[in-house]
């Protein structure tokens, strides 16, 4: 039929993100091609709504452990170092809890290390850190504010070592050594 005009559905990066995300929690991947069919739109579409794959799981990635740590937070019942520790336990606890999460790290080890320690995941991480820090300290002044990025980022470092310990080095995490170490330089920085 000539003349005829093709409809195209609009979609926005959070219709996406928010599609992504109920797939990542439903098959712990990211498959690009079952998600342009969910959202009826086509890959070319897609990729010009997210950019790529790796941008599309980073947003996932943060946008479920950003949920994760919200929760972590709401159930903080300490302040100070002790409260911020126990918001990192919490969040670990969750986050190595989800089944998910947990495929995602054993079928994709290579995407999983660079987006969650070398990209966007990270970063927005330590502005979540950040906040952590200056929200528990706020009281005592537990932590100069000229420093506090880079605690931030220390900090995050060292759970991340725990954390993602299979994907960075091939060991076991080690939760009590990483809390050990993150106890000292949280105190060390006072």
């Amino acid at each position: 039929m000539r003349g005829a005009r093709v409809s195209r559905r609009v979609v926005t990066r959070g219709q996406v993100v928010h599609s992504a995300c109920r797939f990542f929690l439903r098959h712990g991947t990211v498959d690009m091609d079952a998600l342009a069919r969910d959202l009826a739109v086509s890959r070319a579409t897609l990729y010009r709504v997210v950019g790529s794959r790796d941008a599309l799981l980073a947003d996932v990635l943060w946008g479920l452990a950003d949920g994760l740590l919200a929760r972590a937070r709401r159930r903080r019942t300490r302040t100070g170092v002790d409260g911020v520790l126990e918001i990192t336990r919490y969040f670990v606890s969750d986050l190595r809890g989800s089944a998910p999460f947990e495929g995602f790290l054993r079928a994709e080890p290579e995407t999983a290390r660079r987006l969650l320690t070398g990209g966007c995941v990270h970063r927005r991480a330590v502005l979540a850190q950040r906040s952590i820090l200056l929200e528990a300290g706020e009281r005592d002044r537990l932590w100069p504010r000229s420093g506090i990025d880079d605690l931030a980022y220390l900090y995050v470092r060292v759970v991340e070592s725990a954390l993602y310990a299979e994907l960075l080095s091939s060991r076991r995490p080690d939760l009590a050594l990483a809390e050990r170490t993150a106890r000292a330089v949280l105190r060390q920085t006072r």
